[in-house]
């Protein structure tokens, strides 16, 4: 079998029959005998997106990190110090066996987790399919884009994404934007192999006869034999060869400094530790562990883990809400948006366009308007609208009491067609009559088709269109707009030549025969939705092609602001400087192409808004590309939906204000985790140092601090489930890292000052009380004397974090003004109890803790009270002067 180049060139240079004949398929198309013998020939229509990874390289990626790489080192360092170098009978390998089970149980639970995300995004990308227009044995069927194979015939059109690498044996004003592949802005037109001027062998991208997968159409129609599916198109090759980068989301750049706050805090404290410890006990290498456990201890290695919990969840509830998140971050962009751009079609209105009055130039009823409009709507290959589908059903509704509009399916014959661009505003259709007279009907925006018409028809008879006639048209339209009806002109010319080759220079001195007028109704639920929309924070833009009059009446029905409505004619004008200050004084634009649509987005990104955009036509997908959030329905076009992020199973403003809340309870959750962690292991900084200084021994045992670190990490596996105050939920919500190292500066230190505190009870009064005396350096007491000490502060340690976590939660009071979740509730107690009974389990010889009086138990319940009274003092001075919490 010849390789995919020489197919490819092959085509371009062989008859067509005879690349037909090769791939055993015919004009009408292939036999279901012929598919499943080309799969197995040439492979399936799906690209590897990257090398799937195996079950034990994800087990490895959820096991070993940088911060478990140095759990590792101090478990190695460990047994070659207690086991290797212990003199005979007293090798213990107790702390590297504790050390690797806790990286493990880490690590598994990473991996559970983990294997739960990518199954329910799986899942999810499923309920979302791309589809193909294919002819098969005859007979033109829709399928799923992965069914498709080598010498499938395809018919594509405007709106349609280019399925595999295809070359084209018919085509029509067929307009590709390949950027893609290409790196050119702008779309390129291909012709079919008939029509090709000779063929750029050289480079096959720019070759004239064939188009690509990935790429997709802006215009025109074709018919088109697949040659290439999967791996091996050009985009598959691609796929293959290099790793696809995306511009990192302000959710990504964030998390990433953060990760950076923490490794550079863990290299400054590791040397500092290590140095001070080694100075003061003389025992470096014991030393050496503690410094790499006090690393450990500054990382929350659960941090991966809660933020995939999170957005897993997030993605998981917004499912059941009709809501298909295409990437786990957009649930977390969502959440972050301030402003909501979205077309009026469909969204405001109920995208069930009803054809209300077919009328003749003077404003009259005229079922001939309504002939020609439909044999427009009727013929035409590309994407059929919603006006399309309104006027073939008012038709087949009149053709039932009317002789005139009766079986024009029948009567006339398609010729050619000129396809719709979003330049022209306008389609044409060449039909002839069961009497050979051909004609062009051409349908379109009314200012176009005045443009093109020189005469206008009334009562059959045909007249010069006066300057006094164009006046009483857009008087009466600007009626019908005022009322928010939408209107379309009909234009024809007849007694053409049949064998002729037509193209966009023939619609030109035309015959307006009238126009039609559509009525599309807001949705009931869009005002409320729009209003919940502001509650949350939301402002919501209107920008549509449509004309301003039918848009400020939908608009002022669903309580938009339409005082000032932005033309696209004047956003041309406009300077960046001046559009950046009138979109923020503008709800609605209108009359906007496409560039003009994603030039208003960029402009409100770059004025520091989060922006999404919410549209499912073509004409779309450049806005939803600058957005930050992508919007899409599943009954978009597929170009629209491979562009979104996020995918609406049901049309409707209201499902996405579920959305916002679902993204912001998802900060929220994520936000609590990380300065929780953080400014508490920003506090121990301060706490080891000090007893770095002035304890003659380790204040605790580097397996106390492994132990201590991964127990609390498994307390907040909850946390992705707390409830969010509803209050949180009404602003829009950013990742700081500036906003995370205030709080860790604010809050971190306070931990410290009854940390030491632990130590003066612990060192002073309670060990001796306990021993029967002070502690002194090299008795035989001293062992059980430190034993007793590091239990304490072990103990205190885990109650300070797991308590102090429903201060920190809320702004408000716990439990009285902010209830936690009862997972929440269960988890932290678990781990603060467990901690607690370990010097009385059987592990106690195993992790050297001992048993403490009830003088202790005493103290820390004060100590604890003290430390949480502290933090509720602190942050309301925290919240008072910046005006924020989480």
């Amino acid at each position: 079998m010849k390789n995919v180049k020489e197919r490819l060139l092959a085509a371009l240079q062989l008859p067509v029959q005879e690349t037909l004949a090769y791939y055993k398929s015919a004009f009408r198309g292939l036999t279901e005998d012929q598919v499943e013998e080309n799969r197995d020939l040439y492979g399936e229509n799906v690209i590897t997106k990257g090398q799937e990874d195996s079950i034990f390289k994800k087990i490895y990626e959820s096991i070993i990190n940088p911060f478990t790489v140095i759990l590792l080192v101090i478990a190695l360092v460990s047994l070659v110090t207690n086991v290797w170098l212990a003199k005979p009978g007293e090798e213990d390998p107790t702390t590297s066996i504790i050390i690797v089970v806790l990286v493990l149980i880490s690590g598994g639970i990473r991996f559970v987790q983990e294997l739960r995300s990518d199954r329910a995004a799986s899942n999810l990308s499923r309920l979302i399919v791309n589809t193909a227009t294919v002819i098969r044995e005859g007979a033109e069927q829709e399928i799923p884009i992965d069914e498709i194979v080598v010498g499938d015939m395809i018919k594509l059109s405007a709106g349609d994404m280019i399925p595999a690498d295809v070359l084209l044996l018919d085509s029509r004003d067929f307009f590709v934007q390949q950027s893609g592949l290409t790196g050119e802005s702008d779309a390129v037109e291909k012709v079919c192999l008939a029509k090709a001027d000779g063929q750029n062998l050289d480079s096959l991208l720019e070759t004239e006869s064939l188009a690509f997968m990935g790429t997709n159409v802006i215009s025109g129609r074709a018919t088109a034999l697949v040659l290439v599916v999967g791996d091996e198109t050009m985009m598959g090759a691609i796929e293959q060869t290099l790793n696809t980068y995306d511009e990192p989301t302000s959710f990504e750049r964030e998390m990433n400094s953060i990760s950076w706050l923490l490794i550079r805090l863990m290299l400054v404290m590791v040397p500092v530790v290590f140095f001070i410890n080694g100075l003061t006990d003389g025992d470096w290498l014991e030393a050496g562990v503690f410094a790499l456990s006090v690393g450990v201890g500054l990382t929350p290695e659960m941090l991966p883990m809660i933020i995939t919990a999170s957005l897993a969840k997030g993605s998981i509830i917004m499912a059941q809400e009709k809501v298909v998140i295409k990437k786990l971050n957009a649930i977390q962009d969502l959440g972050a948006i301030d402003i909501l751009c979205t077309d009026k079609t469909g969204t405001l209105t109920q995208d069930e366009i009803v054809l209300e009055y077919p009328l003749d130039i003077h404003g009259d009823l005229d079922l001939a308007v309504l002939r020609r409009a439909y044999l427009n709507s009727y013929y035409q290959t590309g994407l059929k609208n919603l006006m399309d589908r309104a006027i073939i059903s008012r038709t087949e509704k009149e053709a039932e009491k009317h002789e005139l509009v009766r079986n024009l399916d029948q009567t006339f014959k398609k010729i050619d067609e000129l396809p719709f661009d979003f330049e022209r505003r306008r389609m044409s259709v060449i039909v002839k009559d069961d009497e050979e007279s051909v004609s062009m009907v051409t349908k379109g925006a009314l200012e176009e088709m005045l443009a093109i018409s020189n005469y206008v028809e009334y009562k059959g008879r045909i007249t010069a269109l006066t300057e006094e006639i164009r006046q009483e048209i857009l008087d009466e339209v600007a009626l019908l707009n005022e009322q928010g009806l939408r209107v379309l002109g009909v234009s024809y010319k007849s007694d053409l030549e049949e064998d002729y080759q037509f193209s966009i220079d023939d619609e030109s001195d035309m015959i307006l025969t009238g126009y039609l007028a559509f009525l599309d109704p807001p949705k009931p639920s869009a005002a409320p939705a729009i209003k919940i929309l502001a509650e949350y924070g939301v402002a919501t833009k209107i920008l549509t092609g449509d004309n301003e009059k039918v848009t400020e009446a939908v608009c002022e029905k669903v309580g938009l602001d339409v005082d000032s409505i932005l033309l696209g004619s004047a956003v041309d004008a406009m300077s960046d400087e001046e559009l950046s200050r009138a979109v923020e004084a503008t709800t609605v634009f209108a009359k906007l192409s496409p560039d003009q649509k994603a030039r208003i987005i960029l402009q409100l990104k770059a004025n520091g808004h989060k922006v999404g955009y919410m549209g499912d036509g073509i004409n779309d997908a450049p806005s939803m590309k600058v957005a930050d959030v992508g919007i899409s329905v599943d009954t978009a076009v597929d170009i629209a939906k491979e562009t979104a992020d996020v995918i609406l199973l049901d049309k409707d403003l209201m499902v996405l204000e579920k959305g916002l809340v679902e993204g912001r309870k998802v900060y929220a959750n994520m936000t609590k985790y990380i300065k929780m962690t953080v400014s508490s292991n920003f506090g121990n900084i301060f706490s080891l140092l000090f007893a770095s200084v002035f304890l003659p021994f380790l204040p605790m045992a580097p397996v106390h601090l492994i132990v201590l670190n991964l127990v609390y990490d498994l307390s907040c596996i909850a946390l992705p489930f707390d409830n969010v105050d509803s209050e949180f939920l009404k602003q829009p919500r950013i990742w700081s890292a500036k906003s995370i190292t205030r709080f860790m500066a604010w809050i971190g230190p306070i931990s410290s000052v009854f940390d030491i505190l632990t130590y003066l009870l612990l060192y002073f009064i309670i060990v001796p009380m306990i021993m029967g005396g002070s502690y002194q350096h090299g008795s035989a007491e001293a062992a059980a004397f430190i034993t007793l000490f590091q239990t304490g502060w072990f103990i205190e340690s885990m109650w300070s974090q797991t308590m102090v976590i429903y201060m920190l939660r809320s702004p408000k009071l716990p439990f009285v003004h902010s209830r936690p979740a009862l997972s929440v509730i269960v988890t932290t107690l678990a781990a603060a109890l467990f901690v607690t009974s370990l010097p009385y389990s059987l592990f106690a010889g195993l992790l050297k803790v001992a048993p403490l009086n009830g003088v202790y138990f005493l103290c820390l319940l004060l100590i604890i009270v003290l430390y949480m009274a502290s933090v509720t003092l602190v942050k309301h001075f925290y919240i008072k002067r910046y005006k924020e919490w989480l």
